[in-house]
């Protein structure tokens, strides 16, 4: 595990959490370091240890990587985009510790994966060696068997015809976080990252929390923040949504509330 070290530090220790490219968000832990940030960005699953994909993953390992960053620091935070940022809320609202959460094209609910050694749908996730309730994800029967054009619909479909017990199993207790930003774009095509916000929105108003949520209609799938580079798209070419203008732009407009919730410098180290 490889730390950013600030010369500056804010007093916040960040772990973050790239999503299904499973790749390590090194661009964005530096820059968030280089505003003083003690910044882990972690790998959670395909390397050595670790499961092979993004299903039955333990939430100890987010757990653990918070442990090595605790002792260092004056409060934690998760950055994590798409499955990543599902993995943050999942953390967030199970390990107190926590105290405030950068969802990036987030998630209200824990979903299903598919086991490709076993060839079986599970749960993606899993605490104290038990799988987490979630949504499993069906496709609809017309569409073709292709995420060349995005997973958007899987999703959309998912939730429409899921039974109203199983949304509320699998749904995140994101009011067990103190605080949350909430960042989406609305040609996301990956999954309905603005509907899950708003869904974690009303949530957490229902229990008087108030929700950072920063939105613009033409961004993507992934927002890119000022001075980050545009990161790699992963393993699969599937269509993610936005353009490199408006996905720095949705980066620009989220910049000063993450800033705030993970108190950070104004100016680079």
């Amino acid at each position: 595990m490889k730390l950013f070290r600030p010369d500056r530090p804010c007093g916040t220790g960040v772990l973050v959490l790239a999503g299904s490219s499973g790749r390590i968000d090194y661009g964005r832990a530096e820059l968030l370091s280089d505003h003083g940030a003690l910044s882990m960005p972690l790998q959670w699953f395909g390397s050595t240890g670790l499961q092979p994909g993004p299903w039955e993953v333990p939430i100890e390992t987010f757990l653990e990587a918070l442990d090595i960053l605790a002792p260092e620091v004056d409060q934690l935070a998760i950055v994590g985009t798409s499955f990543g940022a599902e993995a943050a809320l999942i953390t967030g609202s199970i390990d107190q510790r926590v105290n405030a959460v950068a969802a990036f094209a987030p998630t209200s609910v824990a979903w299903s994966a598919y086991d490709s050694t076993a060839k079986r749908a599970t749960s993606k996730w899993t605490y104290g060696g038990e799988q987490l309730p979630c949504l499993h994800i069906r496709r609809p029967k017309h569409m073709p068997a292709t995420d060349v054009d995005g997973y958007l619909p899987i999703y959309e479909f998912s939730i429409q015809t899921a039974k109203r017990e199983q949304l509320e199993s699998a749904t995140i207790a994101t009011e067990k976080i103190a605080e949350i930003l909430l960042v989406s774009g609305g040609d996301d095509k990956v999954w309905p990252s603005a509907l899950f916000a708003e869904a974690i929105q009303r949530r957490r108003t229902s229990f008087e929390l108030e929700t950072d949520h920063v939105y613009m209609e033409a961004a993507g799938h992934r927002a890119t923040l000022p001075g980050e580079e545009i990161p790699p798209t992963g393993l699969r070419d599937i269509a993610r949504g936005g353009s490199p203008a408006a996905d720095a732009e949705l980066g620009r407009r989220a910049w000063q509330p993450l800033r705030r919730i993970l108190n950070l410098n104004v100016e680079r180290s």
